[in-house]
């Protein structure tokens, strides 16, 4: 029953962010992930643009295709050559997908954090005293949380991996793992608020998985956006914003009507 009543705070969250958003003049801060998007895609061609030369100069280096001397050798070379052109490109379009979401989390840490709190002060009408030492240890934080979830959610990744061998089992394996990662990311944008309730990192980690229902929903929305095909990962830094606000509205009305949490 606790989980359910986790998700519907979770929901509740989402049904206000938006509303929250326009009416207090946050929409500003959507122009952050729309400069990040630029800069990640510029770096991301150019990286990728490297790498799948190096790798052809490397082929090329091993092979010494212009040493062939049967017939259709160089049209083979091409052929190869393309492939592995092909191959890489696909390769790390996909491991940046997936390592994205993260990456995301980690440059956009000091927004999201001061987000967090600002969303909670309106909502309050209470003021958090600002101070750049404190901003940011919140910055640290939520890069150390994002690196931790990160590795503990490849250890889930090659679990799922073998069990999606087992036959029933195995059928559960793509929703688990969507379920793995939208809990994770809702750690992520619930900490926020944890650490201004100077919880220690151990204590977030208990008090969320005691809420585990509210960080699955509240990760939902990001786990989604990432999984939309070329655009997913250019949409995510405006669904962590909205992310972020929804996650500080649900613990806030948790907090209201169950006094649920304080420091431990």
């Amino acid at each position: 029953m606790s989980l359910i009543k986790d998700i519907q705070y979770g929901i509740y969250g989402y049904s206000k962010a938006i509303t929250f958003i326009r009416k207090n003049k946050m929409k500003r801060y959507f122009l952050v992930p729309i400069i990040m998007n630029i800069l990640m895609l510029v770096f991301g061609i150019s990286m990728t643009n490297e790498l799948t030369e190096s790798t052809l100069n490397s082929f090329q280096s091993w092979a010494d295709p212009e040493s062939w001397d049967f017939w259709g050798a160089a049209f083979l070379a091409d052929t190869i050559g393309v492939f592995i052109w092909l191959i890489l490109k696909i390769f790390f379009f996909l491991l940046f997908a997936f390592i994205g979401g993260y990456i995301v989390l980690i440059l956009l840490s000091p927004l999201l954090a001061y987000l967090s709190e600002r969303t909670e002060q309106i909502l309050n009408e209470t003021e958090f005293p600002f101070s750049w030492i404190q901003l940011f240890k919140d910055m640290v934080r939520g890069m150390i949380i994002a690196v931790r979830n990160f590795f503990i959610e490849i250890v889930a990744i090659i679990l799922l991996f073998f069990l999606s061998f087992i036959p029933l089992v195995g059928l559960l394996s793509a929703p688990l793992l969507f379920i793995v990662s939208a809990y994770f990311y809702g750690f992520s944008f619930l900490d926020y608020t944890a650490e201004r309730r100077r919880l220690k990192l151990k204590d977030s980690i208990f008090f969320i998985n005691r809420n585990k229902g509210l960080a699955i929903a509240n990760g939902s929305l990001f786990a989604g956006a990432l999984l939309i095909p070329i655009i997913g990962l250019s949409i995510s830094g405006f669904m962590a914003i909205i992310s972020t606000v929804a996650a500080t509205i649900s613990i806030l009305e948790k907090e209201r009507n169950e006094r649920t949490i304080k420091p431990y």
